[in-house]
């Protein structure tokens, strides 16, 4: 009875799901096999273009590096703050988390006078001395990333600051009193308690930065074109629907594989984590 009560509690929430949730994106799927030319002909047609695969690496690419440098950086942050004394946490925290009470397209549009050619990075190498003329950074893939990097990392640290607060102070007493040095307790001790909160930060990250599309539109353009930015043009530009949802189907398979695969690694790397 506790458990069809349950059930019955949960069923509202269940039905919301799947009405505005699984079937628009089985329709979506469904769509891409239902051509006349073979159901497997959207995709054939996606990956024997040269210019699609391009953008499919390109977009896995900046994903990866934003979710490598979104985690080393969201560690080291979370880490000092899970650690600083009681009144300094909440002041670190909202200072770490403050770019999120921020829109995607304003902080976008900051990178854009930050690093335009007369923008202030450039405005600042100039009078340094640094270089003769202004450099072009922006719409290239390194301006995309930087600009990831700004809008993930606060996701990150908040991912990470419980999962590193709940570590006791009596474990890394322990292991120094034991003999083991930083290095050895970080990887013995925090690293694989960590985990969990790496891996959903990692997911979070690279979903978000797999499927952004403001952002790589703002500063990266045609010239740095990305799955989001693909599919956009797909649907609005060329009014190509078979097009659009093959590229949408793709985009939702790698997202799956993704967190199946970073579900395994948790497992190995700790088998309490999953």
């Amino acid at each position: 009875m506790r458990r069809l009560t349950g059930w019955m509690l949960s069923l509202p929430a269940l039905m919301l799901v799947v009405a505005c949730l699984i079937l628009p994106v089985g329709a979506t799927i469904l769509a891409t096999f239902a051509e006349p030319a073979g159901p497997l002909a959207p995709y054939a047609a996606f990956f024997n273009s040269g210019f699609r695969r391009t953008v499919l690496w390109r977009t896995l690419e900046i994903a990866a590096i934003t979710t490598l440098v979104s985690l080393f950086v969201g560690f080291l942050t979370a880490f000092v703050v899970s650690r600083a004394p009681p009144r300094w946490r909440s002041i670190l925290i909202v200072a770490a988390v403050f770019p999120l009470l921020t829109g995607v397209v304003v902080r976008s549009f900051a990178w854009l006078i930050v690093l335009g050619k007369n923008g202030i990075l450039n405005s600042f190498l100039l009078w340094i001395g640094v270089v003769d003329a202004p450099l072009s950074m922006l719409y290239t893939q390194g301006a995309v990333i930087v600009a990831m990097v700004y809008l993930f990392v606060p996701l990150m640290i908040l991912t990470l600051v419980g999962v590193l607060e709940g570590i006791p102070d009596d474990l890394l007493q322990a292991a120094a009193s034991l003999g083991a040095t930083p290095a050895a307790t970080f990887r013995q001790v925090v690293f694989p308690l960590a985990v969990p909160g790496l891996i959903v930060g990692a997911v979070l990250v690279f979903t978000g930065s797999f499927t952004a599309y403001a952002t790589p539109q703002l500063l990266g353009g045609e010239r740095q074109m990305v799955m989001g930015t693909l599919l956009h043009q797909r649907a609005m530009v060329a009014f190509d629907w078979a097009g659009a949802s093959t590229v949408a189907a793709i985009m939702v398979v790698v997202t799956i594989l993704v967190v199946l695969g970073m579900t395994r690694v948790a497992r190995r790397l700790n088998p309490m984590a999953t």
